[in-house]
């Protein structure tokens, strides 16, 4: 099962788009989370509190795991996220504090040191940008995560810039992406 994450706010983003032609590529079965659409809260002290006690206990059955779980199974994960004030929607950011658990994406090894617990083979990070795109603080952070704590070995950026920048072409630049998706995906 492929996960898609969409951290997509517009109706016609370019970033779905680009995504989509992704998803084709791989083909078979494909799961969406739209995070705009699911009941997404970052963590407070309350919620806080009540997800340690169930770790600390290894009870994993409340519906808080459940997003968890699913990022956990997932064969492969494609992530699709607008490059936003030079990162990601604050919205993908919630996300992964809500599946960041100990005991489902990843356990702590003899040396104190997290490792992965996730089975997907990959993740793609789609994202686009008006101007120049820097990933530093956005596929950087999220491929950092995926190989350090998640525990899955191959990460891919699959990215469309400039397309606001004038003198730039954005049907032009949609095109090579999807003909860059086709190549290497």
């Amino acid at each position: 099962m492929i996960l898609y994450i969409n951290c997509c706010v517009r109706e016609e983003s370019r970033t779905n788009k680009l995504a989509h032609a992704v998803l084709q590529k791989l083909g078979g079965e494909i799961v969406e989370l739209n995070l705009y659409e699911e009941n997404l809260r970052h963590l407070d002290r309350e919620t806080l509190a009540v997800r340690t006690a169930l770790i600390e206990k290894g009870d994993y059955s409340d519906s808080i795991f459940d997003y968890a779980k699913q990022f956990a199974f997932a064969d492969d994960i494609v992530i699709a996220a607008p490059y936003w004030d030079l990162s990601f929607p604050a919205m993908l950011k919630i996300y992964f504090e809500n599946i960041y658990i100990t005991g489902i994406v990843s356990e702590y090894g003899e040396n104190g040191m997290p490792h992965g617990l996730c089975k997907a083979n990959r993740l793609i990070y789609v994202t686009t940008s008006g101007g120049p795109y820097d990933p530093t603080y956005s596929y950087g952070y999220i491929k950092s995560l995926a190989k350090n704590f998640f525990g899955i070995p191959k990460t891919q950026l699959v990215k469309a810039e400039m397309w606001d920048v004038e003198g730039y072409n954005a049907e032009e630049i949609l095109e090579k992406a999807m003909i860059q998706v086709k190549k290497t995906v």
